[in-house]
């Protein structure tokens, strides 16, 4: 990592109001000190962490990429009702879901048209609509 990667990270933690302690900052470099977005899992990003040399455990990356998703740095993607995926791209748009290799990529967003969602139940009102489209390739 770069010290310009690093000063990104830093940055990136300040525009939300994160305290930049070592962790949060190694891997807020890791996720986007290059200025790329990323969809990781906790334990692909602790794998980055470990292969840089950096010391951090993978409860430290949970709750801070839960702190990151809390600060609107991140947004959570759950497949499957219990794998999450975390998304350095907070924009509403959709995702695919490459079943075979567990992967997630953005799908392009003016491909898709919602045409109309169901009322939401009394006393509810409508958060957000994750789109996640499944993907396998032909055999």
């Amino acid at each position: 990592m770069t010290q310009t990667q690093q000063e990104t990270g830093i940055k990136w933690l300040a525009g939300a109001g994160l305290r930049p302690t070592r962790q949060r900052v190694t891997l807020a470099t890791l996720l986007i000190g290059d200025g790329q977005h990323r969809h990781v899992t906790a334990e692909s990003l602790f794998e980055s962490a470990k292969a840089e040399g950096e010391a951090v455990s993978l409860a430290t990356v949970y709750n801070t990429l839960r702190a990151f998703c809390d600060a609107g740095l991140m947004q959570e993607v759950t497949v499957d009702g219990s794998k999450s995926y975390f998304d350095t791209n907070t924009h509403d748009h959709p995702h695919f879901f490459w079943e075979d290799e567990a992967k997630l990529t953005d799908a392009p967003s003016d491909e898709l048209v919602i045409a109309q969602l169901p009322d939401a139940p009394e006393g509810a009102e409508i958060a957000s609509v994750d789109v996640v489209i499944r993907l396998r390739r032909k055999t």
